[in-house]
């Protein structure tokens, strides 16, 4: 639903008011009674029973919306017994056709909240000019990583997925494509180090980073970390998701 790291619903027309990205997964349009909860913009402490409109794997949208919710902030979902934490990616604009829309992105995407199948996860989004073309298996984590422009600023980011040869990290700054970058990841106790630079953005969502520099110690420990992630964590390379997509054409 949106990028990796921002990813949840593209929007058309009127939910481009606040914060809307691009699709990156399948949607299953389907609409079950949820319940949304936390704080609103205001800082008040809200509990209201929403409806989905549409669901992928790591978001959701949702009408029915009363609570002023600000994008970014961390809100609760509950479907049942489940219950799950989601990042607000967009806000449908109050007077229109979308008013009480919301796009959430999961901010735990090994915890399920669903109990229904949904459609299998797809590439990152596509972008006119993007040439990048994986050659390494991804996996999806959750981890800290910090980010160094080449004579320019140092940040904080979020990574949305890991392999060796590069990742996606959620941040709102946009950084160019072909951005020179030194970047340090956590992984528990430890961190690696990387030459790299940016392969491809999603403007408000997050940037996809190629290592171009990567000591063979610190290529261990990435491995050795991956292979300590679930059997699911991975995701399909483009090439192998595009001949899929094809062959169900």
């Amino acid at each position: 639903m949106i990028g990796p790291g921002a990813e949840v619903c593209s929007a058309p027309h009127a939910r481009l008011a606040v914060g809307m990205g691009k699709r990156v997964e399948p949607r299953k349009e389907v609409a079950v009674p949820v319940r949304i909860f936390g704080t609103d913009s205001a800082g008040a402490i809200f509990s209201q029973k929403a409806v989905t409109v549409n669901i992928s794997h790591r978001g959701v949208e949702l009408s029915g919306v009363e609570a002023r919710v600000a994008v970014n902030e961390i809100v609760g979902l509950t479907y049942g017994p489940n219950k799950v934490h989601f990042r607000v990616k967009w806000v449908g604009t109050r007077g229109s056709s979308n008013a009480g829309h919301v796009g959430l992105l999961n901010v735990s995407p090994g915890k399920p909240l669903w109990d229904f199948p949904l459609s299998p996860s797809s590439p990152d989004p596509y972008q006119p000019g993007m040439t990048e073309r994986r050659q390494q298996p991804r996996y999806r984590c959750q981890t800290s990583i910090e980010i160094h422009v080449q004579n320019g600023p140092s940040f904080w980011g979020r990574l949305a997925d890991l392999s060796l040869g590069g990742c996606y990290a959620e941040m709102s700054l946009p950084l160019e494509v072909g951005t020179k970058l030194q970047v340090a990841i956590w992984l528990g106790q430890e961190k690696v180090k990387a030459e790299a630079q940016v392969v491809h953005r999603t403007p408000g969502f997050g940037v996809g980073i190629g290592f171009t520099q990567l000591v063979p110690a610190d290529a261990d420990l990435i491995g050795r970390y991956l292979n300590t992630l679930a059997p699911l964590a991975r995701k399909p390379l483009i090439g192998a998701a595009l001949r899929a997509s094809r062959s169900k054409a």
